[in-house]
C-alpha cells in the first residue's frame, strides 16, 4: 500500500479576498503555506471554469476557459495594468459572494486593465496560438453573447446561431474577441505561477471535471455535432439523475447528451483536448458523475422534474482505453456516488481508478458500503462530506437517533471529543490511501459553511473563508488529526 496522505477541500472562490471573491493572488499562496504547515498533500478545488446564471461552476459557458473572476486585481496593479486608486474602488469585503455585483463590475475593471495591455507581447501571441483550438470559439461566443445582452445562443440571429459566416463574424467582433483572449491569458498566467508554487511546497491540486457541459456554452455552440440535438439545435434529451437522497424529484440538470457514437469515431478528440487543458491546471482530476460512462440517465426535453426518465448504456471502457493511449499515466479520481450498479463497479475495476467513500452516507444502514469496516481497499479517497453535502456539524444536528446511535457505535468518540472531529479522525483511520476533508468541517461550521445544496437556488456557491482562519490552534488540530 502506498503512503497515506491527506488534503483539504476548499474552492478558489471561497478564499478570503478584499475584492468580493477568492482569487489567484496573495491569499491563495497563503493557503498553500497553510496546507504545508498542516502536513497536507492535496488541495481539492471545484471546477475553475467561468460561471453564468445560477453561479454554478458545473454549468459553465466553457469547459476549457478559466474563470475571469479569479484573476487577482492586486497582481494587475503590480503589473501596471491598473491604477491602485482605481482598483481600490472595487474593494468589497462581504461575508458572502455577491455574484450580481461581480457580474456588473468585474468586466468593467478587467477592460480597464486591457486598455494598458500590450497585445503584441510575445508570450500573449504564443498563448493565443497554443490555445487556438478552443480559445477562438470561446472569445467569439462571449463577444456575441455580450453584444446580445447575454442572451442564450439559441436566441441569437440565424447567422450567429448557426455560425453561417464565421470570417465575417470574427471581423465584426475582432475588438471584443481580443479582450476575451486577454482575460484568458491573464487567468492562465496567474494560475500557472500559483500551481508551480503549490507543487514546490509538495501540494498537488485535485481538480474537478463535470461530465456534462452546459447547453448555453461555447462547447455546444461551436461543436453541435457532438450532441444529440434536433435541426434547430435544441436538445432532444437532457441529463439528470433519478430521485435520491438529495432530492425526491431527482435532479434535472438540463445538460445536452453527447453523441457518443460520433465521438468514438473521431477517437474522442474533444474529450482529449479538454483533458489536455485541464492537466495544465490540475495534478489530479476528479471526474464528476463517473457512473455516466457506464450508464446515464436521460429525460425528454420539456419534463419539469427528473422523475420520468430512463437509463441508457454508456460508452464504457472505450473512452478510457483511448485516454490511456493518448494521455498515459493521467491521474484520475472517479466520482462513483449515487446509484451504483454492477456495470459501474466493473468499469471502475477495469480502469483501476480510485473511487470515493463519503462517511456521511455510512450510517443509514449497518451494511452500507461507506461504513469504515466495509472500506476494504486502499485504492479510494475518503471524505467526511463533499461540496454537495451538509457540513458535518450540520449533518450531526439533523440525522435521526438511529443514525446517531450507529455513528457512536462505529466511530467511538472519546470522552469530551467533538463529534465532527471524531468523524474526521474516523476518516483518517480507514484503509483509504487518501483522506480529503472540507475546510468547513475543520472549522466546525454549521449550515453557514455549506457550499451547495443540490436542486436548490439561492445561497449556493457563496461561502467565504474568514480571513482570520489561520490560527496556531487550527494548524495543530489539523496536523494532529492528519498524522493518524
Amino acid at each position: 500500500m502506498s503512503e497515506k496522505k491527506a488534503g483539504i477541500l476548499l474552492p478558489i472562490f471561497s478564499l478570503p479576498s478584499k475584492y468580493s471573491i477568492g482569487s489567484l493572488g496573495k491569499t491563495a499562496y497563503k493557503f498553500i503555506d497553510f496546507l504545508k504547515d498542516c502536513g497536507q498533500s492535496f488541495w481539492q478545488v471545484l471546477p475553475l471554469n467561468p460561471t453564468i446564471y445560477g453561479d454554478s461552476p458545473y454549468q459553465s459557458p466553457s469547459a476549457f476557459a478559466g474563470n475571469h473572476y479569479f484573476i487577482d486585481v492586486d497582481i494587475l496593479v503590480k503589473d501596471g495594468l491598473l491604477d491602485k486608486e482605481f482598483a481600490e474602488g472595487f474593494v468589497r469585503e462581504s461575508q458572502r459572494i455577491d455574484y450580481g455585483y461581480l457580474f456588473e463590475s468585474r468586466l468593467f475593471l478587467l477592460k480597464k486593465a486591457f486598455e494598458k495591455f500590450n497585445i503584441n507581447a510575445k508570450e500573449y501571441i504564443e498563448f493565443k496560438k497554443e490555445n487556438k483550438f478552443w480559445l477562438d470559439d470561446y472569445a467569439l461566443f462571449m463577444s456575441i453573447k455580450e453584444y446580445n445582452n447575454n442572451s442564450k445562443w439559441s436566441e441569437w440571429t440565424d447567422e450567429e446561431k448557426f455560425r453561417k459566416n464565421l470570417p465575417a463574424l470574427r471581423r465584426k467582433y475582432a475588438g471584443s474577441m481580443e479582450f476575451w483572449y486577454f482575460a484568458q491569458y491573464e487567468f492562465f498566467r496567474q494560475y500557472a505561477k500559483l500551481k508551480k508554487y503549490a507543487n514546490s511546497k509538495g501540494i498537488e491540486i485535485i481538480g474537478d471535471m463535470p461530465i456534462y457541459v452546459a447547453y448555453d456554452s461555447a462547447d455546444v455552440w461551436s461543436n453541435p455535432q457532438n450532441y444529440l440535438l434536433d435541426k434547430d439545435l435544441s436538445p432532444t434529451l437532457v441529463a439528470g439523475v433519478p430521485p435520491d437522497l438529495f432530492s425526491e424529484d431527482g435532479q434535472l440538470w438540463g445538460n445536452p447528451i453527447y453523441d457518443w457514437k460520433r465521438m468514438k469515431r473521431d477517437k474522442f478528440s474533444w474529450w482529449i483536448d479538454r483533458l489536455k487543458v485541464a492537466y495544465k491546471l490540475y495534478d489530479v482530476i476528479r471526474i464528476d458523475h463517473f457512473r455516466g460512462f457506464a450508464g446515464y440517465y436521460v429525460v425528454k426535453k420539456g419534463e419539469k422534474t427528473a422523475k420520468k426518465g430512463e437509463w441508457l448504456k454508456g460508452i464504457g471502457s472505450a473512452f478510457f482505453e483511448e485516454l490511456n493511449r493518448q494521455l498515459p499515466g493521467a491521474k484520475i479520481i472517479a466520482e462513483d456516488l449515487g446509484v451504483i450498479t454492477p456495470d459501474v463497479r466493473r468499469l471502475l475495476h477495469k480502469t483501476g481508478y480510485p473511487g470515493m467513500k463519503v462517511l456521511q452516507f455510512a450510517f443509514g444502514d449497518e451494511n452500507s458500503d461507506y461504513l469504515p469496516k466495509n472500506i476494504k481497499s486502499s485504492n479510494c479517497i475518503v471524505y467526511t462530506g463533499t461540496h454537495d453535502n451538509m457540513t458535518t456539524p450540520q449533518w450531526l444536528d439533523e440525522i435521526s437517533d438511529r443514525e446517531k446511535d450507529l455513528f457512536i457505535k462505529v466511530c467511538k468518540p472519546k470522552k469530551g471529543e467533538d463529534l465532527c472531529d471524531c468523524l474526521i479522525r474516523t476518516a483518517m483511520l480507514t484503509k483509504a490511501e487518501r483522506a480529503i476533508i472540507p475546510m468547513a468541517d475543520y472549522l466546525g461550521l454549521g449550515k453557514e459553511g455549506r457550499i451547495n445544496a443540490p436542486s436548490t437556488t439561492g445561497d449556493n456557491w457563496t461561502w467565504r473563508l474568514n480571513k482570520r482562519y489561520n490560527s496556531a490552534k487550527l494548524r495543530e488540530k489539523i496536523k494532529a488529526l492528519s498524522k493518524r
